[in-house]
């Protein structure tokens, strides 16, 4: 019995001390991942990770890099100039490199628009940046658009008569044949004329265009503000440690709200309990 006893503790002692030991290490590695910066952004910090940074540092899910001193996200296998990064809110706001300032003949070199992006979390095969953002304010769970886009159309005749229709050509040099025009918005059935087509499509965070008649040289300035993503599914994952309960931006405490999935008393259903607990990630750990 004592030997049984001293087997016991002594593998209790072991434990602790591996533990401690991994403390230790998640301490120190820690202490080594300082904020990285490349140009204008020098607050690159967990989870994301400058390509050539240690190891431990940040997620490779995240990674960005360092280009003739601007900072480069791989979206899609495209490469997009990062403008900012804000760890408040879990957005990250990037320009297609097409767009040059000073310069409204320059053009996005990337199709891109929502439909790119998953918005559904899938545990260990999530996307990792979403188009959309979902918040908790007073009135509830909602979901929040990031961006809208800004279509280019090719159309074989003038449209003279539908606002929305921005002629490009005092600007924009195209090779196609017909008439070139862009739309601020999303594009509705009703908004299509007969014989236009979609050229180009890219996506921009600069909000309102839409709302009276835009000029192209606002539109231009729209592009060059650039669209937000969302990497609030990292943050989900390492604060809620759940991947079945929901996860939004609470807009008043600027905090993440956890919702935990709960199983009915037979055990079959699944369904939100609780009224959601406040979290706070810090992006220097």
């Amino acid at each position: 019995m004592t030997i049984w006893k001293d087997m016991v503790l002594l593998v209790m002692f072991l434990l602790f001390v591996v533990q401690q030991i991994c403390a230790r290490n998640e301490q120190e590695h820690a202490s080594d991942c300082l904020p990285s910066s490349c140009g204008k952004i020098a607050n690159i910090s967990r989870p994301f990770r400058l390509k050539g940074d240690p190891v431990h540092c940040g997620d490779r899910r995240y990674e960005l890099s360092c280009e003739n001193n601007i900072t480069v996200l791989n979206l899609y296998s495209r490469k997009y100039h990062v403008q900012a990064i804000n760890y408040i809110n879990f957005t990250l706001r990037v320009v297609d490199p097409g767009v040059e300032e000073q310069s409204c003949s320059s053009l996005p070199r990337y199709f891109l628009s929502r439909s790119n992006f998953s918005d559904a979390y899938h545990a260990g095969d999530m996307d990792p940046y979403r188009a959309t953002l979902d918040q908790f304010s007073e009135v509830g769970p909602h979901r929040k658009s990031l961006f809208q886009h800004i279509i280019y159309l090719n159309c074989s005749h003038p449209v003279s008569e539908n606002y929305k229709y921005v002629n490009t050509t005092p600007c924009v040099k195209w090779e196609s044949k017909g008439y070139m025009y862009a739309i601020a918005g999303d594009l509705t059935s009703a908004d299509f004329e007969v014989g236009c087509r979609i050229k180009l499509l890219s996506p921009t965070s600069w909000w309102g265009l839409d709302a009276n008649k835009s000029s192209y040289t606002m539109m231009n300035s729209a592009l060059l503000y650039g669209f937000e993503i969302s990497w609030k599914n990292f943050a989900c994952e390492d604060q809620c440690h759940s991947p079945y309960g929901d996860c939004y931006f609470d807009s008043s405490t600027l905090k993440l709200r956890c919702f935990p999935y709960c199983n009915d008393i037979f055990g079959v259903l699944e369904t939100k309990c609780g009224k959601g607990i406040h979290v706070q990630m810090s992006p220097f750990l």
